[in-house]
C-alpha cells in the first residue's frame, strides 16, 4: 500500500524508524509477551483471569500516555509494545483456554479483523506506512493493528507448534525461513509496506516459539531456563537497546524524512496485485501446512472413538502421585511430577483434542490450575490439593 505526506506540520513521528534495532526489540518484546504472561499466570499463580485484568489495566494506562506524547519516546513506545504483546497473547489464551474457542477459529477471526483494520486505515488515510504516524487517528489505527497482529500471531503459533504438534523449535525455524523469503522478495521489488507488515505479523510466532523453546523444560523440548530467567534476560536486553536508542536517536523519524520516505514508488494497481498474490500464497501454504500436519503429525484415531474414555489413565496416575506428594508436603517431588504431567499432556493434546475438543478444553483448564499451584514460588498445600482434586474429578469423569 502506498503512502502520502498528510502529516501535521512540524510534528515528529510517533513511532521509530525501521532499523535492525527495531526488529531486534520487536522479537525480544514478543518473546517477553509469551514468557512474562506465563510467569504471572503460572509461576506467580495469578491465574489467567487475574493476569489478564492486571496486564489489561497496565496496557490501557501506558497506551494513554503514549497517545498523550507529542513525539516518539523510546521508553514509552517500547513499553507499550511489551504490554500490548502480553495483552495480545492473553486475549488469545483466554479465548482458547477459558472459552474453548478453537485456534482455527481464532486464526480466521483475527485474520479478518486485521484485514478489516488495514482496509479502514487505508480508506481513511490513504496510507499504511508507519512513517506517517503523526495524527491521533493514524496512531489509533496503528495500535489496533499491532494488537491484532499479536493476537493473530499467538493463535497461528499455538496452532502449529502445539495443536498440530510441529513443536516450538520447528515452528520458529519455519517462520525464520518465511521471513527470509519475504526479505528476498522485498529486494526484488515487493512493496516495502506490504513486506513490513508481513514480517511484523510473523515475528509474533517467531518470538513466542523462541520464548517457549528457552523457557520450557528439557522434557518438553526446551532449554529449561524457565519463564522468570527468560523474561529477565530479554527485559534487560530490551532496556539496554532502548537506552542506546534514547541517547543516539538513530531511530527518530522527522517529518521531512517521513515525507521523503513515503513518496509513491509503485502504482496502487501494482501494490494491489502484489497484495492479492501474497494473500493467495499464504492461504495456500497455511492451509496446505495445516492439512499436512493433521495427516502426518497428529496420530490417527479410530473413527468410532468419540470420547476420551480410557485415554486418560496415565494422567490420572500422575496426578494421584502429585497429590500424595502434596499431602506429604514434598513440593519438590510434586513439581517434578508437574513437569511430567505437562510434557505428557502436551504430547497427547493433538490426539485428545481431535477426539473431543470440548472435554479436552475443560480438562486442560484444570491442568493449567494444577501446574500454576504446584509451580508457585511458595506452593500452598491447600491450593495445590484443591486444584489436583478438581482436575482428577474432570479426568476420572471423562475417562469412564
Amino acid at each position: 500500500m502506498t503512502a502520502n505526506g498528510n502529516a501535521v506540520k512540524g510534528w515528529f513521528s510517533k513511532v521509530p524508524e525501521v532499523t535492525i534495532f527495531f526488529w531486534i526489540i520487536k522479537v525480544l518484546c514478543t518473546t517477553v509477551g509469551e514468557t512474562f504472561s506465563d510467569f504471572l499466570n503460572v509461576n506467580l499463580g495469578m491465574g489467567l483471569t487475574q493476569t489478564t485484568i492486571i496486564m489489561g489495566v497496565a496496557f490501557v494506562v501506558v497506551l494513554f500516555l503514549q497517545f498523550k506524547a507529542r513525539k516518539y519516546v523510546p521508553v514509552l513506545y517500547w513499553l507499550t509494545v511489551v504490554l500490548i504483546s502480553v495483552f495480545g497473547t492473553l486475549v488469545t489464551d483466554n479465548l482458547t483456554d477459558a472459552m474453548g474457542v478453537p485456534l482455527e477459529t481464532s486464526t480466521i477471526v483475527f485474520s479478518g479483523l486485521l484485514a478489516l483494520t488495514f482496509l479502514m486505515w487505508y480508506l481513511s488515510e490513504k496510507t499504511l506506512s508507519i512513517h506517517s504516524i503523526f495524527t491521533f487517528r493514524r496512531e489509533a489505527f496503528y495500535w489496533l493493528t499491532i494488537l491484532f497482529t499479536f493476537a493473530l500471531g499467538t493463535a497461528v503459533g499455538d496452532l502449529f507448534s502445539e495443536q498440530l504438534g510441529l513443536g516450538y523449535l520447528k515452528t520458529g525455524l519455519t517462520v525464520v525461513i518465511v521471513i527470509a523469503i519475504i526479505l528476498v522478495a522485498w529486494r526484488f521489488k515487493l512493496n516495502e509496506i506490504l513486506a513490513f507488515w508481513i514480517a511484523y505479523i510473523l515475528t509474533r510466532p517467531l518470538g513466542a516459539s523462541l520464548g517457549d523453546y528457552l523457557s520450557q523444560s528439557k522434557v518438553n523440548g526446551g532449554l529449561a531456563l524457565g519463564a522468570t530467567v527468560t523474561s529477565v534476560i530479554f527485559l534487560i536486553a530490551i532496556l539496554a537497546i532502548i537506552l542506546f536508542l534514547a541517547v543516539s536517536k538513530v531511530d527518530i523519524i522527522k517529518k521531512s524524512e517521513a515525507d521523503t520516505s513515503t513518496q509513491i514508488t509503485q502504482t496502487p494497481r501494482k501494490v494491489l496485485v502484489q497484495t492479492v498474490v501474497v494473500i493467495i500464497i499464504f492461504l495456500a501454504v497455511g492451509i496446505g501446512g495445516y492439512v499436512w500436519c493433521n495427516q502426518n503429525i497428529i496420530p490417527e484415531i479410530d473413527a468410532a472413538q468419540t470420547t476420551l474414555s480410557g485415554q486418560l489413565t496415565d494422567f490420572i496416575t500422575t496426578e494421584n502421585e502429585m497429590l500424595n506428594a502434596v499431602k506429604s508436603k514434598d513440593f519438590a517431588t510434586a513439581k517434578s511430577y508437574a513437569d511430567t504431567l505437562e510434557h505428557d499432556w502436551d504430547e497427547a493434546q493433538a490426539k485428545l483434542r481431535k477426539i473431543d475438543r470440548k472435554t479436552w478444553t475443560k480438562i486442560d483448564g484444570t491442568i493449567d490450575d494444577v501446574l500454576a499451584a504446584n509451580r508457585a514460588k511458595q506452593p500452598n498445600a491447600d491450593k495445590c490439593q484443591s486444584a489436583l482434586e478438581d482436575s482428577l474429578s474432570a479426568l476420572n469423569e471423562a475417562n469412564q
